[in-house]
């Protein structure tokens, strides 16, 4: 509960930028003493049948009084929200704490009156339902755990906002009002509903952008060769079907390249759905609230000049969002290098790239301009010029990402029918959390394959996000562990891509290998062990092999129950060798459509023209079925592939179910890179399969959630933040049934026989000084002492060589059974959440970096794999005959410290080291506890847009 110093403080962290069910923006911020005339001019704008639902009456008109009551509020007891755009409001939330305001006091004080009101000309666009979750979330913060509202019949929209959000609540009618009681605890149900309205609000607010009906191309000059006439000249290149308009105030032409001119966007006599920005930076504001004035759903801006270029363009950008949110619009930009969407019923180019890219089923996202260059020609040219499934869906560059990021577009590609593939290229991820979530969706639908620039560096000077504390191979592992496809190059992002564009996932690792050369062959058999796949023998059919000895090979491979997979190796025939070329793609085609279920790929060396006799093949292979735009398969594009006609049950779908489609045969240039793509392919198939079965985060009975709670609520009313004492840290994670073994101080040498005496011969005696602590290498901990006269020796041994017992920190501990010592470990990391590590003691973690990580919360699935991640695995499972130990409790372990990190937010850190496993249970020798006040988890609040 607030004190009463501050429950008139402005509340400015309620403030939030929403995207609305129609894709548009909408600002939601507390209501004030300032904001009489809005109030009193959104009233009038209401119908009268609105104004019944809300007050019982006819109420055509508020008071002085009511105005007064509407607007000043102590933001504790009473606190009014208001949704705006373009500073006016368009809707009203208010709560008032029952027993506070002259309410009835017979409720708890922990209850609050809650009313809607919503423009009408704004209503059905999710505006309830946004501000039902920001005035929950401020209900919470000021300790109201349930909301009460009384609503008329008649009212269906009011009451389905309140039945549809997912709380527990009551309802009943009385005296003419059906009154509605819920609790604002989050349930798993309203998580998903909020979520849901998320991901339909962020993906339309994509694709107004990716398919408007209008662009406007501001900037366009009279010479050619600016950015604004490239833009426009690539816009009417593409045959963008939409209307086009070009403008500049210095025009005085009415039409320019054929498109009308105008000098500003209010001349334009119809509505704009979309406007390229292309003016200098100082002229963009003037732009913007033209823009924003007009109408116009979304910008995507050109112009460089924002944060690439230091503290004050940064400031610039910052209030180019905030202006642009004021007026409903989203931005992609700025610096951009723009959008394409190849649809034939868009075929929008608002890009700097002078050709539009072949239609496809491959949708690119790239933080980077250049990338993006590079990214569209490499599929170009793979595609041999022939258009095909591995073409390009639609196309984004977010330049500085200062408002739509690669989050909003994996929520737009999540359903969108006209994308099987997302490839991305990050330079940062502005938020990991929701990253993660949005990505493992994704990937459960479709491959991801992303790769990460500036991995080692920080992210560029245009992109202002969080940072993390976790390295690079942890947050690889995290991404991993979401499904996603991560590679280390743009030339792998593109191998992979072709390969799922459309050759089925792999039903294991097992590699069958063919072709016309020992040496290629043997090659790609080295390089599937090195990649942990499992090759069959090679099998040479010398280079003397046809087209016809090639198509019975591959078809014996793919019937053989042993392969799951074929990599055909070739090099190129002498004499003519385009006709020879031709022959072997056809037999290659051919031969695949025996089993549609297994990937077949193609090394060959640079030398003969097979890429190109693929890509031919497969724009003359007979017509096997129409595809999901309603094409054939002959038409379709193909990429250095031939295509085989097939309904592939395990290829990604977009969820349209789409009849019989092609499948291509991608050809690689390298064997490695082959080999590359297709192990990939085969991780991800592993997850996919996993992730039908996710697992589940256990219950254990003898958790004590409610007394681990009163124990850090009493341990943090010391201070903010702190590291526990031995004490506390045993006590606290006793309550969630991890025990750490005993550890006595001993300051001297008679306490520590006291010690021994009161634990237990044999013992242990540890230094427990920062730079000795875990240090067994290092001589600080003496082992197996039988009896007192051998404590006695080994502690003067110790005091002689490191010092003094202050400085050592003696403690002795009871002996634990032999095993294999590992490490369990739990942080909180600022932009990636909690993650859960683990390795084994000493060199293996410390030194190589041998460590694993997942998400918190860990479920059983998760545990499994997370013993099992890490390269010396083998040493837990009875490596060159040793003693299996018991993974079984280890994983025990790991579940409950994941549960004590979910349930208590406040333990920011959890050590376990080390943690030794021995064939029949375990020990916990050491532990640490790091306890802070909760941090605001973004993921559990309501949906908001990332602030600038």
């Amino acid at each position: 509960m607030q004190t009463s110093s501050d429950r008139h403080e402005y509340p400015s962290h309620w403030e939030a930028d929403v995207v609305l069910r129609d894709g548009g923006t909408a600002r939601v911020r507390p209501i004030t003493v300032d904001d009489a005339e809005r109030l009193v001019s959104f009233y009038e704008q209401v119908s009268d049948e609105s104004k019944y639902y809300r007050f019982f009456a006819p109420y055509p008109r508020l008071s002085a009084k009511d105005v007064h009551r509407f607007t000043h509020h102590d933001f504790v007891d009473r606190v009014g929200l208001a949704a705006t755009i373009g500073g006016e409001f368009i809707a009203t939330v208010r709560y008032d704490r029952i027993g506070a305001g002259g309410l009835p006091a017979s409720a708890p004080a922990d209850e609050a009156e809650v009313a809607f009101l919503v423009q009408d000309a704004h209503q059905g666009r999710g505006v309830a339902s946004a501000l039902l979750e920001h005035i929950a979330a401020v209900a919470r913060e000021r300790d109201i755990r349930r909301f009460a509202a009384e609503v008329l019949p008649a009212n269906t929209k009011m009451i389905k906002v309140f039945t549809d959000a997912g709380y527990q609540q009551k309802r009943h009618f009385e005296d003419g009002v059906v009154r509605l009681e819920f609790d604002l605890e989050p349930t798993d149900r309203s998580l998903a509903v909020q979520r849901a309205r998320e991901q339909r609000a962020e993906a339309r607010s994509v694709q107004r952008l990716l398919a408007p009906g209008s662009v406007a191309v501001i900037g366009a000059g009279r010479t050619a060769g600016g950015v604004g006439r490239s833009v426009l000249a690539n816009l009417r290149g593409a045959g963008f079907t939409g209307r086009l308009y070009a403008v500049n105030k210095s025009l005085e032409e009415k039409e320019l390249d054929g498109v009308p001119a105008h000098r500003s966007v209010r001349d334009i006599g119809e509505h704009v759905d979309l406007a390229v920005v292309a003016v200098p930076a100082p002229y963009v504001p003037e732009v913007v609230a033209e823009c924003g004035e007009h109408g116009v759903q979304g910008l995507v801006v050109v112009s460089a000049g924002y944060a690439e270029s230091g503290p004050g363009g940064r400031e610039r950008q910052r209030e180019l969002v905030r202006q642009a949110r004021t007026y409903g619009m989203r931005i992609i930009g700025p610096n951009t290098f723009g959008i394409i969407n190849t649809s034939p019923d868009v075929r929008l180019n608002a890009s700097l790239a002078p050709e539009m890219p072949r239609p496809g089923r491959i949708g690119l996202f790239a933080q980077s301009g250049a990338i993006g260059i590079a990214l569209l020609s490499r599929l170009h040219r793979r595609g041999g010029g022939v258009t095909g499934v591995t073409g390009v869906s639609t196309f984004v560059s977010t330049g500085n990402r200062a408002d739509v990021s690669g989050n909003d577009v994996l929520q737009y590609w999540y359903d969108d029918p006209d994308t099987d593939v997302a490839l991305m290229y990050l330079e940062s991820i502005g938020n990991p959390r929701k990253f993660t979530r949005l990505a493992r969706r994704t990937a459960a639908a479709k491959p991801l394959v992303v790769v990460q620039g500036a991995r080692h560096a920080a992210a560029p000077q245009g992109h202002a996000v969080r940072a993390t504390r976790l390295p690079h191979a942890t947050v690889s592992a995290l991404l991993a562990q979401a499904g996603v496809i991560r590679v280390d190059t743009i030339t792998e992002l593109v191998d992979a891509g072709l390969l799922l564009a459309r050759q089925p996932l792999p039903p294991g690792p097992r590699v069958a290998i063919l072709g016309n050369s020992e040496s290629l062959g043997l090659l790609t058999f080295d390089a599937c062990l090195a990649e942990g796949l499992r090759p069959l023998p090679p099998l040479d059919l010398t280079t003397a092999a046809s087209a016809e000895d090639f198509h019975r090979a591959l078809e014996r491979a793919l019937a053989d129950d042993r392969c799951d997979a074929v990599v055909v190796t070739a090099i190129p025939a002498v004499g003519e060798t385009s006709v020879r070329d031709a022959a072997l793609a056809e037999a290659l085609r051919s031969a695949s459509a025996s089993s549609p279920a297994k990937p077949v790929l193609v090394a060959h060396v640079e030398l003969g023209g097979l890429a190109e006799a693929l890509s031919a093949a497969a724009s003359t292979a007979p017509q096997t079925g129409p595809g999901p735009a309603g094409t054939t398969d002959a038409a379709r594009p193909g990429e250095h592939s031939a295509p085989v006609g097939r309904q592939d049950p395990q290829r990604p779908s977009a969820g349209t179910g789409a009849p019989d489609e092609t499948r291509l045969i991608p050809a690689y240039p390298a064997a490695e890179r082959a080999v590359r793509a297709l192990a990939e392919a085969v991780k991800y198939a592993q997850w996919r399969r996993e992730a039908a079965e996710p697992g589940k985060v256990p219950e254990y009975e003898d958790i004590d959630e409610k007394g681990a709670a009163e124990q850090i609520d009493a341990l943090l009313s010391r201070g903010t933040g702190l590291t526990l004492g031995a004490e506390d840290t045993c006590a606290l994670l006793a309550r969630y049934g991890v025990d750490v073994r005993r550890a006595l101080p001993a300051p001297t040498p008679g306490e520590a026989a006291t010690a021994a005496r009161t634990l237990g011969y044999p013992v242990a005696l540890k230094t427990t000084a920062p730079h000795l602590r875990h240090r067994a290498d290092l001589g600080g901990v003496r082992l197996d002492l039988a009896n007192e006269e051998q404590l006695h020796r080994a502690y003067a041994e110790l005091t002689e060589l490191f010092g003094t017992p202050e400085e050592l920190r003696p403690v002795v501990q009871g002996m634990a059974p032999r095993g294999v010592d590992t490490v369990v470990r739990a942080v909180i990391d600022p932009a990636a959440g909690a993650v859960l590590s683990f390795g084994l003691a000493g060199a293996a973690s410390e030194l190589l970096g041998d460590t694993a990580h997942r998400l918190i919360p860990v479920t059983d699935r998760d545990a499994n794999s997370l013993v099992r991640s890490i390269r010396t695995a083998p040493l837990l499972f009875g490596w060159r005959g040793s003693a299996p130990v018991d993974t079984a409790a280890l994983e025990e372990v790991m579940l409950r410290v994941s549960r004590l990190v979910d349930d208590h937010p406040e333990v920011v850190g959890v050590s376990l080291e080390p943690v030794v496993v021995a064939p029949h249970g375990l020990s916990v020798l050491g532990a640490t506890v790091r306890l802070a006040r909760a941090p605001l988890r973004g993921d559990l609040g309501p949906r908001t847009l990332p602030v600038v």
